[in-house]
């Protein structure tokens, strides 16, 4: 399973959203399943996401996210999820106990949006 955790500001974009999955896509696998905080899960821009690449979005509650240490530290996401990253921690949390990031968080160029992924160990 490879996962694309993402964390994003009210605000972005389908297309910092977009830009943030190409930057850490580049040398990853395909991308099975996306991933956010279970708040950010419910905006039009993730939905259109899933849509346009016909993957399954699920959300990733608060209280797990915080229970994730992340390689990167985002200030704004400690205070908000209480996580060093949003898009870190949501990757591994959906890929399941024993994930790896194989992508660190990536910002889009407008600062919008950051993904990260992560493999799981699970099909």
């Amino acid at each position: 399973m490879i996962v694309a955790g993402f964390g994003f500001r009210q605000g972005a974009t389908l297309q910092s959203i977009e830009d943030a999955l190409a930057l850490a896509q580049q040398f990853s696998p395909r991308v099975t399943l996306l991933a956010t905080a279970a708040d950010k899960a419910v905006s039009p821009e993730m939905a259109r996401l899933a849509a346009v690449l016909g993957l399954p979005l699920t959300g990733v509650s608060g209280q797990v996210l915080a229970r994730i240490a992340t390689p990167t530290r985002s200030e704004a996401s400690l205070a908000s999820h209480g996580t060093g990253s949003v898009a870190e921690a949501s990757a591994l949390a959906a890929a399941g106990p024993g994930a790896q990031l194989i992508a660190m968080r990536h910002i889009s160029p407008d600062r919008m949006a950051t993904c990260a992924i992560a493999q799981g160990l699970t099909p």
